[in-house]
């Protein structure tokens, strides 16, 4: 089976590669991610990924599109709603889809599936219409048990580690003060 693993950054991808080559997959690894920024964030979690690729022996193929202005227009009604994390994963997987059809992949999967920060069902669920609509099918797998694992594996491999999901909203959030948990009741 052709696979094709739409990866949102280096220390995401190398659990989840690494369940797929368990399997005795080996997936090509696909980077499209408009939404990440600042551009110097893009470009070092695109250069890791491109390190990991190499370090696991796997196949990368980019589509490197800094996307400021096409992400920011994507989610210009939803800039403080969690709703822009749909239009953002709309936007990724639509790409990975049409690009496993394109390319004669048997199936395609996303590394976003690893992280306990995103919103997992809703990614699955916009990866399965995505899959339909390309005519490709979507590989699933709930990746979030791996996650601590592949995180520490990065920090071996000496990976980029981000701070944030990548866009400048998320980086936002992390720099708000937090409201203590008993404030909120």
């Amino acid at each position: 089976m052709r696979l094709l693993l739409h990866c949102c950054c280096a220390p995401c991808t190398v659990e989840c590669a690494g369940a797929f080559l368990e399997e005795g997959r080996r997936p090509a690894f696909f980077w499209y991610n408009p939404n990440i920024h600042p551009f110097t964030e893009y470009r070092s979690r695109r250069d890791a990924l491109a390190v990991c690729a190499r370090a696991m022996d796997l196949p990368l193929e980019t589509v490197d599109e800094y996307g400021l202005r096409p992400f920011l227009a994507a989610v210009r009604q939803e800039t403080g709603s969690p709703e822009r994390c749909a239009r953002c994963y709309r936007m990724r997987l639509e790409k990975t889809a049409a690009r496993a059809a394109e390319g004669g992949y048997d199936a395609f999967s996303t590394t976003l599936l690893i992280s306990p920060w995103q919103r997992h069902e809703l990614a699955a669920e916009t990866a399965e219409e995505e899959a339909k609509k390309h005519g490709v099918a979507f590989l699933y797998r709930d990746f979030r048990p791996r996650f601590r694992k592949g995180q520490a594996r990065a920090r071996e491999m000496g990976l980029y580690m981000q701070k944030y999901c990548g866009c400048i909203f998320s980086e936002e959030e992390r720099y708000l003060p937090r409201i203590p948990a008993a404030a909120e009741k």
